[in-house]
């Protein structure tokens, strides 16, 4: 089932892709490689109660992740009309009972704390977690897609965290169970 979920995921964002341009990956393969980079996580993350991903664009990781937890809740918060607008159709598309697009800011969206909250390429990490504040509580777990400049980032958080970094080719998760 979610091959096909995939599968059809991936043609729709290249249908889509060729009007609205809501992502770099221009074959199947290039949007395999993005699915493969945001499914990656699940191998090594507690499987979260929810899911709030911020800044979802075409789909990852949030709705990938939606999409690898059919019976956890996933919010994408997109702010961008034709991105959420894109979201929207696919979650229909694919019947994706467990996703809700919001198109908001972060900082502008009111809910109750998350189980996990996701992201990459948004914003640094500090950032990240000031930005989502409101969203959190000590349960929450945080899930960032990011680069070489991770390091440097958590020099600037000023609370502990307990985290991990996997590394996988040039991709740095960032996996935070906690603060201290």
């Amino acid at each position: 089932m979610q091959n096909e979920a995939f599968k059809k995921f991936t043609d729709l964002l290249l249908e889509w892709n060729k009007i609205h341009n809501l992502t770099g990956a221009k074959t199947p393969a290039e949007v395999e490689k993005n699915i493969e980079d945001s499914i990656f996580p699940t191998s090594f993350i507690k499987k979260p109660s929810s899911i709030l991903d911020v800044g979802t664009g075409a789909g990852f990781p949030g709705l990938i992740l939606a999409m690898a937890y059919p019976d956890v809740k996933t919010v994408l918060c997109e702010p961008r009309k034709k991105r959420a607008m894109f979201l929207k159709y696919v979650a229909m598309e694919l019947e994706l009972s467990n996703v809700e697009v919001v198109r908001k800011r972060v900082e502008e969206y009111e809910a109750e704390p998350f189980g996990l909250i996701s992201s990459r390429a948004v914003t640094d990490t500090k950032m990240l977690l000031d930005l989502t504040e409101h969203l959190q509580d000590d349960k929450t777990g945080f899930l960032f897609y990011k680069g070489e400049q991770v390091f440097n980032e958590l020099e600037l958080v000023e609370q502990t965290l307990d985290y991990d970094i996997i590394e996988k080719n040039q991709r740095n998760y960032l996996y935070i169970k906690g603060k201290k």
